[in-house]
């Protein structure tokens, strides 16, 4: 195919939460025509997984700006934007909106899972021409394949759907999926639908991160209600410090609250904390599940668990883009040339320099990871650093490449910067996400 002919295709985008209905917003502001592929039969679907959840950002930092002005041309209001929604408000209050514009809802496949992306009738080795072929996006719908030809893709399909095992090492712990059903991957609604999974029951949280800390929260109030409710927390950092984070130093207020609450909740013996444990084995008897590990290379058990709660991050699915030739980091699993900004072992202020189409285009001409996938395994995104990419990436898919160059990013930092230290202050039990620059490596420790 002619280049003339593949400039007429539509550009696609993978996954309708915000990062990838911003994207199609950018592409509406430079009448670039799109599809966008949503694997469920409604619009943010990862986000509805956690809508009961409130964000620690405000309003502010969760809408993007080509998106406010399509939607201000509709009866839409802006809501307060000091205000922190829950997923469930980004959703009635942002998303649906804007999904159901005039010029976004008649190019959304709902229901369509991408199970394939090549070059039309190009494998993975062929290079000759490679840039004059089309993209093939392979869909899974009802049952049947669908296959469309599109100029360009944008892969905003986060990492949600593929969460981190329990088990040490990134890898599943002998057990783990015997016991699936007794195990929640990411933050469930202790509060409402889930109480009677959780009340008066023995429970164990895994995991360090804001996820983590929610679901520590929610059980806390639990236990008002429910006093027999027992929570264990399972970590593998040897101390919490870098857990707890930068307080008042915290540029988002409500995360730095996080780490008060996490303080009040350990100096109140409300929990029971393992630190430096890493699980290996998962064993059911009676009903009841024994934990087994090693807490600081010392063999440790343990028992009487009903029910585990994994909030051990996610990681990217690459798996439909075998025959796309990318540039993935082998540590962190991000855009290589994010890698050393974002890695967790060195960088954990919850700022990067403004990148972009630059920074983010891969060996595959006009193909782009963007949103949390572009980070991989790092636990640090914002949905602000995912807006700016796709303004970026757009403009350079119409062509202007001196906007998308011109890359504006201004995160709020969260305080912490420096190497762990140890919290031995606290009361516990122990027994049982900038600035200009360019892209280099930051020498600071601590990890969000």
């Amino acid at each position: 195919m002619q280049t003339s002919n593949l400039q007429t295709l539509p550009v696609a985008i993978i996954g309708s939460g915000p990062v990838g209905l911003a994207a199609a917003a950018h592409l509406v502001k430079r009448n670039i025509p799109f599809l966008l592929f949503e694997a469920q039969e409604q619009v943010a679907a990862n986000v509805k997984s956690w809508e009961h959840v409130q964000v620690f950002s405000p309003w502010e930092f969760n809408l993007d700006a080509a998106t406010v002005e399509l939607l201000e041309e509709s009866a839409w209001q802006y809501p307060d934007k000091k205000a922190l929604p829950t997923g469930k408000e980004l959703i009635e209050n942002y998303l649906q909106p804007l999904s159901e514009l005039p010029s976004i809802a008649p190019n959304i496949r709902f229901g369509h899972r991408v199970i394939a992306v090549n070059r039309k009738n190009l494998d993975k080795l062929k290079t000759r021409n490679r840039e004059r072929h089309p993209f093939v996006v392979q869909t899974s719908h009802n049952g049947q394949h669908h296959h469309f030809e599109v100029r360009a893709v944008i892969d905003a399909s986060g990492t949600w759907q593929t969460p981190n095992p329990v088990g040490s090492g990134g890898v599943f712990a002998v057990g783990e999926a015997e016991n699936f059903s007794k195990i929640f991957y990411g933050i469930p609604n202790i509060l409402k639908e889930n109480t009677r999974r959780y009340a008066n029951k023995n429970i164990l949280v895994v995991g360090s991160g804001h996820s983590a800390a929610q679901v520590l929260f929610n059980l806390s109030e639990l236990t008002d209600s429910y006093p027999h409710t027992h929570i264990h927390w399972v970590i593998r950092k040897g101390n919490v410090k870098s857990i707890i984070g930068g307080k008042d130093k915290d540029q988002l207020p409500a995360r730095g609250a996080i780490g008060k609450q996490l303080e009040r909740l350990l100096e109140e013996e409300k929990l029971q904390l393992h630190t430096g444990f890493h699980l290996h084995q998962i064993g059911e008897e009676n009903g009841q599940l024994t934990v087994t590990g090693l807490q600081n290379e010392q063999n440790m058990v343990i028992e009487g668990i009903d029910e585990i709660i994994a909030c051990t991050g996610s990681r990217p699915d690459f798996t439909f883009l075998r025959e796309v030739r990318l540039d993935v980091h082998p540590v962190v699993e991000s855009v290589t040339a994010l890698a050393d900004l974002i890695d967790p072992n060195v960088h954990s202020c919850g700022t990067v320099p403004p990148h972009g189409a630059v920074e983010l285009q891969q060996p595959e001409k006009d193909f782009y990871v963007v949103g949390m996938k572009s980070y991989g395994r790092a636990p640090t995104f914002l949905m602000a650093t995912g807006y700016e990419q796709v303004r970026s990436v757009v403009a350079a898919l119409s062509g202007d490449w001196k906007a998308a160059k011109k890359v504006n990013l201004v995160l709020p930092e969260t305080g912490v910067c420096g190497a762990p230290e140890p919290i031995s202050k606290l009361k516990v039990l122990t027994n049982a996400c900038c600035g200009g620059g360019t892209l280099k490596k930051k020498n600071v420790g601590g990890c969000c």
